[in-house]
């Protein structure tokens, strides 16, 4: 197998919604919050319109990508014996993705985020982890681990206590490991512990440029640079409208944008350009093609709704 993702097996609910219910509900658009009150979670579905249902999660997303470039692929999550714990299964099957975990009833349900998406295309994102959040050592397939070329992990998932031992469990057991920061909330929240990850424990590691700076306290993006180099791993960092860099001990390759793009959704930019970066890298391409690749398929995914091509 060349790529196993471990994430939050979370489904996906795609919501359009106008910016008065971005403020009028406390969220800051842009952003990940979690919810951790199931009522809360119920409040707020209670007041949308829901576009689309998808099996998603982040590092899922990036593993379904690779599966649909013809990559073999598999994936950890954790979810509950329910009606979407069964639908998120059978969502990763019908994309060719081998799935090691078998789902028991749990006291919490499987996952779901909201992805609320503003007229401007930006969304922001309200996740109840439900049983995806509880991942512990015992969950994670260490036959699975072994026989992967390479192990990727999510930042969203990182917490203390059982998940990170779930992630030490993996990352000791890998042949190769990368992971994503995932978010500027999840920098700020583990930053310690995730400098402890990007310097002593990752091969390769994708941010964008704001998560990588505030995780070493940055105040120029020539600072990131000298820090990749002094670290002598793999970094690579999307850029927004700058493109995205990959900096590899000392050899640094960078692309911009596509021009032209008709933006429907940013959802799931990040997950589908580390499909496409990974993509290129298991298949032994260049630097610049494996950026070129992530390009092209979140090009591709925010013309459209959803995280998923």
């Amino acid at each position: 197998m060349k790529v196993l993702g471990i994430g939050n097996a979370i489904v996906d609910v795609i919501c359009k919604v106008n910016e008065e219910f971005i403020s009028k509900n406390n969220l800051t658009k842009g952003t990940m919050k979690l919810i951790f009150d199931d009522n809360e979670f119920k409040n707020l579905l209670s007041n949308l319109q829901i576009e689309k249902t998808i099996s998603g999660g982040s590092v899922a997303n990036s593993i379904v990508g690779l599966s649909q470039l013809g990559n073999d692929v598999g994936f950890i999550g954790k979810i509950s014996e329910d009606n979407l714990g069964n639908k998120y299964e059978e969502g990763l099957k019908k994309e060719n993705v081998k799935y090691f975990y078998s789902k028991k009833d749990e006291k919490l349900p499987t996952g779901t985020c909201l992805i609320l998406v503003t007229p401007d295309s930006e969304r922001t994102m309200c996740t109840f982890l439900g049983i995806a959040g509880q991942i512990n050592e015992n969950d994670i397939n260490l036959e699975a681990i072994n026989e992967s070329e390479l192990i990727f992990l999510e930042g969203y998932l990182w917490d203390e206590g059982n998940p990170k031992k779930a992630f030490d469990k993996a990352i000791i057991n890998s042949n190769k490991v990368a992971m994503s920061l995932s978010d500027q909330f999840c920098v700020d929240r583990h930053k310690t512990d995730f400098l402890n990850l990007v310097k002593n424990k990752l091969d390769i590691t994708f941010a964008n440029e704001g998560e990588i700076m505030s995780l070493i306290d940055a105040k120029k993006f020539d600072e990131v640079i000298n820090f990749a180099k002094e670290l002598k791993k793999h970094l690579v960092i999307t850029r927004g409208n700058k493109g995205a860099i990959s900096i590899n001990n000392n050899e640094i390759s960078e692309v911009g944008i596509k021009d032209n793009l008709k933006i429907v959704d940013l959802t799931g930019a990040g997950d589908l350009f580390a499909a496409g970066y990974l993509h290129g890298l298991i298949n032994k391409s260049s630097q610049k093609e494996c950026l070129e690749k992530g390009t092209e398929l979140s090009s591709k995914i925010i013309q459209q709704i959803g995280a998923r091509l």
